[in-house]
């Protein structure tokens, strides 16, 4: 099948109506998922009802990556349906690299749908830690970006980086407790000198939920943060 849309815009119309006017089942789904084009993928992604093995899991969750945004949307809405099931959180727990790529995925309501989803996940042990790692990594990769941007790069590749970070610090959210004290430490303080607020404002709202000693210079750097949202986060802890 192709993975592409159909060549018009009627044409196109007129599968999704067929698709959408017949029944199928759950292994056609599936099959849809790993060789449809777009619309039969996102038409799959959305009808689908349950994931029966490991490999249906695996074939879901390939859509969340490296495919257009429309199939990557509908998998992570049916995700965050699919993730109360402790069966298919057992499934998912397998592909932490999967789940830390979408985290950052450039649209910004399948980070959302998947860091929210994620949540439901946090109390497995080696999926926290593989995607916390991934997410470290991510953060690394934004800093040394940072760090070699000069003052002709467009504010594309500033924000590019910027928004890797965001997505990241939001992910950690919920699995900063799979970092080691100084790794985390590290990560907010670096975060904390960054101009844009509004990842200061992701890092603030880990470090108000950190007791240890080693945290409160940077709990005290925030006291002096000049941006209200930021300083908010701190009275309001």
């Amino acid at each position: 099948m192709k993975s592409d849309y159909e060549q018009t815009l009627d044409k196109n119309f007129d599968k999704a109506l067929e698709l959408c006017s017949k029944s199928y089942s759950n292994e056609d789904l599936i099959e849809f998922l790993k060789s449809g084009n777009i619309t039969e993928k996102q038409f799959a992604a959305l009808e689908i009802s349950e994931l029966k093995t490991q490999n249906d899991a695996e074939v879901f969750l390939a859509n969340l990556i490296n495919c257009d945004g429309k199939i990557r949307e509908a998998v992570a809405q049916k995700f965050s349906e699919f993730v109360n099931n402790n069966k298919y959180k057992n499934y998912f727990s397998q592909y932490p690299d999967i789940l830390a790529k979408s985290t950052i995925d450039i649209n910004a309501n399948i980070s959302r749908m998947v860091i929210d989803s994620l949540a439901l996940l946090n109390d497995d042990n080696k999926f926290g830690k593989q995607y916390s790692k991934q997410l470290v990594q991510y953060i690394k990769e934004a800093f040394e970006g940072l760090d070699k941007i000069v003052f002709r790069d467009k504010k594309y590749t500033i924000n590019k980086q910027l928004f890797k970070l965001y997505w990241c610090l939001e992910g950690l959210n919920n699995y900063y407790n799979y970092l080691d004290k100084n790794t985390l430490y590290n990560i907010l303080e670096r975060t904390l000198k960054e101009n844009e607020y509004t990842v200061r404002e992701k890092a603030a709202q880990i470090l108000v939920k950190l007791t240890e000693s080693i945290f409160e210079p940077l709990k005290s750097e925030l006291e002096k943060d000049n941006n209200y949202y930021v300083k908010r986060i701190l009275k309001n802890s």
